[in-house]
């Protein structure tokens, strides 16, 4: 068979195929070429889950009837003016998505450039084009996009129902909202409104956080602390969740490089690092990080839909990454829980809806209805009923503490210095687990074994860090079987390895023997899985993290059976001494395995519970 040059129509449905998938990736190429165009705001309104109709209307600059007839050509593109493959300042730059488009569907282009007396507007069906022709259009562009794979009819049968497509495309409008919050965006299905997400006021960071509690949900908006870091000209900014406010999966990790929408494995394993030893494996934090860097330090131009980046130093990157995220959650979230959390706790209470209640000598008659509550709060009522702590010593130790002699023992009434404490004064020990104590705020209640959990393990973990981890030489070193390839892989990365007390030797050409391992993971260690899960992390981020990631969790092991176990009884001075190390340590707000370790419910969410607000 020879060789012959493919027909323009042939050419258009190809590139079709590679970039115009689905009606989400239609309106994602139309969306972005709005956003090139300067609109502020952006409608867009399916039928059929954008399968018979999608139709974008935005204030952009507009085309002149020249400038239409161009777009539409294969190749044609405004966003090169210098033909800089390198420097890439635009979201769309190939000018395949109009000539794409239509070679598939029905399309029709309105357009009035700002400042021009006439309009003009342009239709292409099946590929084939239409000359320019005058039209009513105010300021900016309109484009018609019908019956979506009309012209291949074998694509069309492939697409999902039109709920499936409808949810793709909104998906895809809110991932590129986030990262523009300065426009509006409008999306109509059906004739309803699904969407409307309105210009967002402020500085840079205001606009985000409301865009993503749009987005996200309030939740996030509340129980979200700021990224913002800045490393020889690579800009980091955006927000990520508390530990408490996490999901089952990793779909709701957004992650942008210089306004675009990426997805990226690297990137997600620095958000999983840097919430390594606060969140449970299988758990995710919500997060939308912003990267912002020269356009000569990052490829786009890898993947037909540009979903994919490559960047030219990966590794400074990730450093910076993993380093602001853990900056944010000591400074701003692994100390404080999720309010959804007291929110919910507070949601679990209610009034008693009897009549009366039972007494403990003889009864009492009910409150009647019309009973006019006092207007100076319930801290007031209150006060009289309270039993102060003896005074404690902030730093006294927890690290020997035993039981009290009795449990019924009261607790002094004098005193009230501690109150004043972020976790505040211990009042009571519940079901010989749970701390109740008042603090300036309202109410905290804290899981003992979990909050001494922390403690201890962020003890140990400082020895480690600060290299007091033991090497255990191995009696018979372990031979284990590597490719040439990942035997280097290993050797690039020794010292990382060594510092953490694993020691390996080149054992042959193909071989490497496991001379010594870190003492405290003990004898039990399955260390040829060990080996191949570090070459894996090395592969796939460039990083020897999996060892310490098993190291942390042996520390963790070792910090739960370590803490004080549930059904312990404490007495005063031993639950202040409790609180006061807490407020003194980091990430002390969860467990190891990301769990609260309290809640606090705020004096005026309890005098509503009781008719006082």
């Amino acid at each position: 068979m020879k060789i012959r040059q493919l027909p323009d129509y042939l050419v258009n449905q190809i590139a079709a195929g590679e970039v115009i998938e689905r009606p989400a990736a239609a309106v994602k190429e139309l969306v972005e070429n709005a956003i090139d165009a300067g609109a502020t705001q952006i409608d867009i309104d399916l039928r059929d889950g954008g399968k018979s109709l999608i139709l974008i209307r935005d204030n952009g600059r507009g085309m002149s009837a020249e400038e239409l007839e161009l777009a539409t050509e294969r190749h044609a593109t405004s966003k090169l003016p210098d033909d800089d493959l390198v420097h890439i300042n635009h979201l769309g730059f190939r000018g395949e998505a109009l000539p794409s488009i239509g070679s598939v569907s029905r399309l029709s282009i309105k357009s009035k450039p700002h400042g021009n007396d006439n309009a003009w507007g342009i239709l292409i069906e099946g590929g084939k084009k239409h000359k320019p022709a005058p039209t009513a259009h105010n300021d900016g562009t309109s484009i018609e996009v019908r019956d979506l794979f009309y012209a291949t009819p074998a694509r069309l049968n492939f697409l999902k129902t039109a709920r499936s497509e409808y949810g793709a495309v909104k998906e895809t409008i809110q991932r590129i909202a986030m990262a523009f919050p300065n426009i509006g965006f409008k999306l109509s299905h059906d004739g309803a409104v699904k969407l409307n997400l309105t210009v967002e006021q402020g500085d840079l960071l205001d606009q985000r956080r409301g865009r993503l509690s749009a987005i996200l949900g309030k939740d996030f908006g509340i129980n979200s602390f700021p990224i913002l870091a800045e490393r020889e000209g690579i800009k980091l900014s955006g927000y990520s969740s508390l530990p408490t406010l996490n999901r089952a999966t990793s779909q709701y990790q957004h992650l942008f490089v210089n306004g675009r929408p990426v997805k990226d494995r690297m990137l997600l394993g620095c958000v999983r690092a840097a919430y390594m030893d606060v969140l449970h494996h299988g758990r995710h934090p919500l997060t939308a990080l912003f990267i912002d860097l020269s356009p000569d330090m990052v490829d786009v131009n890898v993947h037909p839909a540009k979903s994919e980046v490559r960047f030219r130093d990966a590794g400074h990157i990730r450093g910076l990454l993993i380093t602001a995220l853990r900056a944010g959650l000591l400074e701003g979230g692994a100390n404080i829980t999720s309010s959804t959390l007291s929110q919910q706790t507070l949601g679990k209470m209610s009034p008693h809806q009897s009549s009366s209640l039972p007494y403990a000598r003889g009864s009492a008659p009910a409150v009647p209805p019309s009973y006019a509550y006092g207007q100076k709060g319930l801290a007031e009522s209150a006060q009289n009923f309270y039993a102060p702590l003896e005074p404690s010593n902030p730093q006294s130790s927890i690290d020997n503490i035993q039981p009290s002699a009795r449990a019924e023992e009261y607790i002094p009434r004098h005193h009230e210095e501690q109150v004043e404490y972020p976790l505040g004064a211990a009042r009571a020990q519940i079901h010989e687990n749970y701390i109740i104590a008042q603090s300036a705020e309202g109410l905290v209640i804290v899981d003992q074994h979990a909050a001494h959990e922390r403690l201890v393990y962020e003890k140990l973990k400082t020895q480690m860090e600060n290299g007091e981890v033991l090497s255990q030489g191995l009696l018979v070193p372990e031979i284990i079987d590597l490719e040439d390839t990942k035997i280097s892989l290993l050797t690039e990365h020794q010292k990382t390895l060594n510092s953490f007390g694993l020691f390996i030797d080149a054992f042959g050409a193909d071989s490497i023997a496991v001379q010594s391992m870190p003492a405290i993971m003990g004898s039990k260690v399955d260390i040829k899985k060990l080996i191949y899960d570090i070459i894996d992390e090395i592969s796939e981020h460039d990083t020897a993290e999996q060892l310490k990631k098993s190291l942390y969790e042996v520390l963790s092991s070792c910090a739960c059976h370590g803490a004080i176990r549930s059904g312990r009884r404490m007495n005063a001075e031993e639950m202040n001494a409790l609180l006061r190390q807490m407020e003194e340590t980091e990430n002390s707000g969860h467990c190891n395995h990301g769990r609260p370790t309290y809640v606090t419910l705020e004096l005026k969410d309890i005098e509503k519970l009781f008719g006082r607000r």
